[in-house]
């Protein structure tokens, strides 16, 4: 059974500040480095910190069979290399407001295949209701702009890239659920290595041979290797283990939050006027769908 607990609730809430505010920083970083080699260099990175930590502690990670180590790589591609490739391609034809509302039906993905695939995690009403509400929080807070053209002759095939995104995300959190039990550190940093073995040959097919990045562009991707990628990495593997794929797609309802108010603060872009509504939305769906995580939690304290 899934064990949602307080460290759980502040692992999300952690997770959707930081990939909330990831978007601001590939900003500064595709001023001097491709799409494909930015998520090449960040998955890279991540995976050769995260492995000299494992290997550091002396952990070891057991794997009865070959089909465990299948899902590992499974894992990898999913949850970095391929998803990454996706958005980077499809955000190129549709608006920034459908690339929200794609990354927000995460959790709308996770739910029917939870239900069939992760015994513990079967939909009911209530919880389904949660997740619409929560939903349509997102679409409100993002606005008009999340149905309009991009006017790109591809956008079909960009929203169906963005979509694609969405699922391989949903697919990882599932399987990785699944899996056997693994040290925990060994479960972030081997998808990683799976994802940096996937990524770096498309990113050479792709857009060919990388050019040096100046020492700016190199400290951020750094930083996003480190902070939403290799750390978050981590506390996405954490909560998907003990609380469940469902429980961590609530994440997906924070980023766009995060990133509107994170744009407003540092980019002094404008708050939407629906950016109040939309918060009451969202937190009732979450509270909602997860009533009776929330109640338990609340009646131990």
């Amino acid at each position: 059974m899934p064990e949602i607990t307080r460290t759980s609730w502040l692992a999300i809430v952690i997770l959707g500040f930081v990939w909330g505010g990831t978007f601001l920083i590939m900003k500064l970083a595709l001023v001097g480095i491709t799409p494909f080699w930015l998520a090449a260099g960040r998955i890279s990175f991540a995976a050769i910190l995260t492995t000299a930590i494992w290997l550091i502690l002396g952990r070891k990670i057991w794997l009865d069979d070959a089909r465990s180590w299948g899902g590992l790589a499974t894992v990898g591609a999913l949850s970095t290399a391929v998803p990454f490739m996706f958005l980077s391609w499809g955000q190129q034809h549709v608006t920034s407001g459908f690339a929200g509302v794609s990354m927000a039906a995460v959790a709308l993905i996770v739910l029917p295949l939870a239900h069939f695939y992760v015994p513990s995690e079967q939909m009911t009403l209530r919880k389904t209701l949660g997740f619409l509400v929560g939903f349509a929080g997102i679409v409100l807070l993002i606005g008009a702009q999340a149905f309009e053209s991009s006017g790109s002759e591809l956008e079909s095939l960009g929203r169906f890239a963005c979509l694609c995104a969405a699922s391989c995300y949903a697919l990882s959190s599932v399987v990785m659920r699944r899996l056997p039990p693994i040290d925990t550190i060994g479960l972030a940093a081997v998808p990683l290595v799976f994802g940096t073995i996937f990524v770096i040959p498309i990113a050479l097919i792709v857009e060919g041979p990388p050019q040096m990045p100046d020492t700016r562009t190199l400290m951020i991707v750094a930083f996003l290797g480190l902070v939403p990628t290799a750390a978050a990495t981590y506390l996405r593997v954490y909560v998907i283990r003990s609380a469940g794929p469902v429980f961590m797609s609530l994440t997906n309802y924070q980023v766009p939050i995060w990133s509107v108010v994170l744009g407003a603060f540092f980019l002094s872009e404008p708050l939407p006027a629906s950016l109040l509504l939309a918060l009451v939305l969202i937190l009732s769906g979450v509270a909602l769908s997860q009533y009776g995580a929330l109640r338990r939690l609340f009646g131990n304290s």
